[in-house]
């Protein structure tokens, strides 16, 4: 009888990859003829036309987008199989986002040479990319959620340099983001004729490798003891799924999330083994972006599609991020601690008082000093006066936005209880961006009023949705910054979308992404001024909160406060924070996470002297990186937000190897 049960189970076990499979070949087939019967008719002269646009548009487009999803799944299964990560991908791991950018910076030396080796710099940069990634979560075992964090890392700053390049090089900005934004668009079969065989290759050599993927899915210790040579077998499964993953950004641009999705869909369809996994994840990619780009092209008007398919299936990446949250398992380690100080202040007041300073002496130096044609200059007397309209707004604009993302980073940190938590580490950033995304579809050009009234908007959407994740984890830290990752991946998606069509919205979200301030000036230096005075001060009578607030809501309960209407009000204040600072100077400037932390390593303890010193730091770093960009490569200019950003990025990266701040 045990023996007949065990049959039945496995019978059915076969069958349900097979009925999923039968499931979504004939979804595919009714799509496509939907497709192909629904499509524009061409009529009079033109008519000769559409046997060509079908066989050498839409057949080659349906051809490529089966085998570069093919593709992907396989890519992805092998990253989550050899990394035993159910959350790792190219999209997460950043190898699309280092694929991407070396792919810009060969496009900006010289685009003939993408020409000659597109495909090797894909790979070259993916492959940089993720070895970083490794580096950054091999000291933790490369715990899933330490992989992920990293990828979050080094796609920011790739994303930051991609982004620079990219508006250095101006006539080739639209056309990179379109490309980036994956596009599968096709005039020939040129495309279908280069991917087919590495996807065959890659299968190929997948089947090679089939005994040390199921060796490499046993602990290290199991894996060594069956005669693995770990470190061999690991690094050519993640080249292998590297090479496949960059052979699909070179030929149609970055398609995130296949990776992530294929595998998660073959598992819950019922495939277990490695050799069931490794049919089913490839085929459930290939239909997956198979059908997100017949339906794209479908609700498109005429041939035009609503969104490349790329941004499209980022769009359902988010979501599953957050479905597959409770499936990952983190090293049960303590919650983090914010870094050490060098030493505790005995005199508060004097170390504020040394900040403040500090601001001063930049702010003097942002309005005073900078390079000419001749040289350097101090300006002075009636030089000075005729720059001030100029340098004055940019400059507060700058030092206001850095006060209140420091202030929003203080609050976060404080009401989540993770020195990691900031505006943009938690995607709250991103999340008004989608806000004013969402303003600039519904009303095209729409004021500076309702643009800051729709990123507050969608930044309090993003964090209460985070908080909300949280609070069902009980604040884990772990799956705090995994929703943020998950928030923040949807919310870019939906920024993605619009910037791909090229349009005059997409230069001013573009505009919005690099946190220009070049263009600022009295509404936006007021603006900053306002919302400081208006936000900020408030925050020193909600002082009791913010002490109680990281003891947890147990502790909160006991002594008389109301977490959840505490959480509320200091959630709205933060969003409002991030969405103005957001506005002014972009969504990646990292200083949200830098300032409180350098306000707990100069030795401030209390809440109160904490937040004063945190405003003060970010002040200071976005008003001296804010001159900084204006002069280190005169007469050119880095937007202030992708300099910050450059800055922010090592100091992150640094205080995610650290043990404490990586738990």
């Amino acid at each position: 009888m045990p023996g007949t049960v065990n049959r039945v189970i496995s019978a059915s076990r076969l069958r349900q990859p097979r009925a999923m499979s039968f499931f979504l070949t004939g979804l595919c087939l009714v799509v496509f003829a939907l497709l192909v019967l629904l499509r524009p008719k061409l009529s009079g002269e033109a008519a000769a036309l559409d046997a060509v646009l079908l066989w050498q548009s839409m057949m080659p487009r349906a051809a490529l987008s089966l085998i570069a999803g093919a593709a992907l799944g396989l890519s992805g299964l092998l990253l989550q199989r050899v990394l035993r990560n159910p959350i790792a991908d190219a999209s997460t791991l950043g190898v699309a986002a280092g694929a991407e950018l070396a792919l810009t910076i060969v496009a900006s030396a010289s685009p003939l040479l993408l020409g000659i080796s597109r495909e090797l710099a894909a790979f070259a940069g993916g492959l940089g990319a993720v070895a970083i990634v490794l580096a950054l979560g091999w000291r933790r075992g490369l715990d899933p959620v330490t992989v992920a964090l990293s990828g979050m890392i080094v796609t920011l700053i790739a994303s930051a340099l991609s982004v620079t390049i990219i508006l250095a090089r101006g006539e080739y900005a639209m056309s990179i983001f379109i490309w980036g934004a994956g596009s599968l668009s096709q005039q020939d079969w040129n495309g279908v004729i280069s991917l087919a065989p590495r996807l065959l290759l890659g299968f190929a050599a997948g089947l090679l490798l089939l005994r040390p993927l199921r060796v490499l899915s046993l602990d290290d210790a199991g894996a060594r003891s069956l005669g693995l040579a770990l470190h061999s077998a690991r690094f050519g499964v993640v080249a292998l799924a590297v090479w496949l993953s960059a052979s699909v950004t070179a030929q149609v641009g970055v398609i995130g999330f296949i990776g992530l999705a294929a595998p998660a869909i073959a598992r819950l369809a019922g495939a277990r083994t490695t050799g069931q996994m490794m049919m089913a994840a490839p085929l459930t990619g290939a239909a997956l972006l198979f059908l997100t780009d017949c339906i794209t092209q479908l609700l498109g008007p005429g041939f035009t599609d609503l969104a490349p398919a790329g941004a499209a299936t980022a769009l359902f990446g988010g979501p599953l991020l957050l479905y597959l949250l409770p499936r990952v398992h983190c090293f049960p380690a303590e919650a983090p601690q914010p870094p050490l100080a060098f030493r505790r202040l005995g005199k508060p007041s004097a170390g504020l008082l040394v900040l403040l300073i500090a601001l001063a002496g930049v702010i003097a130096l942002a309005l005073t000093s900078a390079p000419a044609g001749d040289g350097w200059h101090v300006a002075s007397g009636a030089l000075f006066f005729d720059l001030l309209p100029f340098r004055l707004p940019r400059t507060t604009a700058a030092g206001g936005a850095g006060a209140i993302l420091a202030a929003a980073g203080f609050i976060m940190q404080r009401l989540t209880g993770n020195p990691i938590a900031s505006p943009e580490v938690l995607g709250v950033s991103a999340g008004g961006g989608a806000g004013l995304t969402v303003a600039l579809f519904i009303f095209g050009f729409p004021s500076p009023i309702v643009m800051l009234s729709a990123m507050s908007l969608g930044a309090l959407v993003a964090f209460l949705v985070i908080i909300g994740i949280a609070a069902r984890a009980r604040f884990s830290p772990e799956r705090l910054l995994l929703a943020g990752v998950a928030i923040g991946a949807f919310s870019m998606a939906i920024v993605t979308m619009v910037l791909a069509q090229g349009d005059m919205r997409s230069y001013i979200l573009l505009t919005w992404l690099s946190g220009s301030t070049n263009r600022a000036g009295p509404f936006e230096a007021w603006t900053a001024l306002t919302a400081l005075a208006g936000l900020a001060a408030p925050l020193p009578l909600l002082g009791r909160w913010l002490a109680i607030l990281p003891l947890g809501g147990s502790a909160a309960r006991a002594l008389g406060l109301s977490a959840r209407m505490s959480r509320l009000v200091l959630a709205m204040i933060a969003a409002l924070m991030t969405a103005i600072a957001s506005f002014l100077v972009g969504p990646l400037s990292l200083t949200g996470l830098m300032a409180p932390h350098l306000a707990r390593l100069m030795g401030f303890q209390k809440p109160a002297h904490q937040l004063a010193a945190s405003i003060l730091i970010g002040a200071v770093i976005l008003i001296f990186a804010d001159w900084l960009s204006r002069v280190v490569i005169y007469p050119y200019q880095v937007p202030v937000g992708l300099f910050a950003a450059l800055i922010g990025g090592p100091y992150l990266v640094w205080l995610l190897t650290r043990k404490a701040a990586c738990a």
